[in-house]
């Protein structure tokens, strides 16, 4: 071989040897962006099956929970109301109901509705962006917007004024309304209302990361619902704590609607705003002039009844605060008939409310539901000489 021929066979052989080397000191790296390329494919994949899944859950949800009421154009929401009217000879004021969190009108309908029918108008409405209700473009993501909404849908229905029934979550909107529709208010009743700041003012993880852009919107459309199923039992078990959840509770109050996105998004900012909007609304309490009753359980495991329900009873002049032992965060299924009796002596009736509790306390005070699941935590700022014994 030529000596020019045997050089260029060499240098080849040599540049052969090289690319081997560079190509074995590669291949961890190659792996390495295979291994994070088959992962995002992974995760693109989960996430799109989780879309599917949430989907049908939603449609499925819907088929099983349709509107019941009728629905109405207020300011550019599109609200869904069951409006029972007046009897011939009322004995009571109309009535709005007002629901908490992660609820519908179903839930105050189904207790109430029968030992008020026939007595007084009665309004019961999916608050914005709840049940079948739509969010809409205006104020409706803070207590005081939900509020006018709620008194504009009465002037849409005719109702010039009415006693607002408020749970929960509801009854920062039922404070919300005694301050700022003080003509239209016939009386409050809060039924284990959440309205006062509490400690840190955290809520539960879930909702402050719905309430992010982009990646909240992105939990909401893909885990929220399968999550949300698998955990719902357990969630109502702990609502009721100490006291059963009645049969069939979450079919009949159509629960499972707060699971579809955008019912699910709207109960978030509400929940994670809340702790905002008390802060500003608790110190100007003291301005409501309309008859309140206040009602709670002491063993209330979602809010500091301690605090919420004592602040009231201080903070709104005349309120009437009534204790109900071994009673949880639902008063208006266990203990309807002190919530009616709540509402007739709003309306100016006399009503021995703490005679009633006694009896509801006698019926519940073996109630065990929950034990050593869901915990009754108490405020580090309760009042004592309002908290119960």
């Amino acid at each position: 071989m030529p000596a020019t021929a045997f050089d260029a066979h060499l240098r080849g052989r040599a540049k052969f040897q090289v690319l081997v080397s560079a190509s074995a000191s590669l291949r961890p790296y190659i792996s390495c962006v295979n291994l994070i390329y088959a992962l995002i494919a992974f995760l693109l994949a989960l996430l799109l099956v989780l879309v599917g899944i949430t989907r049908v859950g939603s449609w499925l949800i819907e088929r099983r929970n349709p509107a019941i009421g009728s629905f109405a154009e207020i300011d550019g929401a599109r609200l869904h109301y069951v409006h029972v009217p007046a009897p011939e000879n009322p004995d009571l004021p109309p009535i709005v109901f007002i629901h908490g969190a992660s609820a519908n009108l179903r839930d105050q309908m189904i207790p109430l509705r029968p030992l008020l029918e026939g007595r007084a108008e009665l309004l019961f409405l999916d608050r914005p962006g709840h049940g079948w209700s739509g969010r809409g473009p205006g104020n409706n993501g803070t207590p005081a917007g939900q509020a006018a909404s709620i008194a504009a849908l009465m002037d849409h229905l005719g109702i010039r004024d009415a006693i607002i029934v408020g749970h929960s979550f509801g009854g920062a909107i039922t404070a919300a309304f005694g301050l700022e529709q003080a003509d239209r208010t016939r009386g409050l009743v809060f039924v284990a209302a959440a309205t006062h700041p509490w400690p840190g003012g955290k809520t539960s993880w879930y909702y402050k990361l719905t309430t992010v852009p982009v990646l909240g919107w992105l939990f909401s459309e893909t885990f929220a619902n399968p999550a949300g199923s698998l955990r719902i039992v357990a969630a109502a078990t702990c609502v009721f704590a100490p006291n059963p959840v009645p049969e069939a509770y979450l079919d009949e109050a159509s629960i499972p609607l707060v699971l579809r996105p955008r019912a699910f998004r709207a109960n978030a900012i509400d929940v994670e705003g809340l702790y905002r909007h008390a802060l500003a609304a608790a110190p100007r309490y003291g301005e409501i002039t309309a008859p309140a009753i206040v009602i709670s359980g002491d063993y209330d495991t979602v809010v500091y009844e301690e605090l919420h329900s004592t602040g009231l009873a201080r903070d709104i002049p005349g309120a009437e605060l009534v204790w109900v032992k071994n009673l949880g965060h639902k008063p208006d299924w266990i203990a309807r008939e002190l919530v009616v009796a709540a509402i007739e002596k709003a309306a100016g009736m006399d009503r021995d409310l703490p005679v009633i509790a006694r009896t509801v306390e006698a019926r519940i005070a073996g109630d065990r539901s929950g034990e050593g699941v869901c915990v009754n935590e108490k405020a580090p700022t309760a009042e004592p000489e309002l908290a119960p014994e």
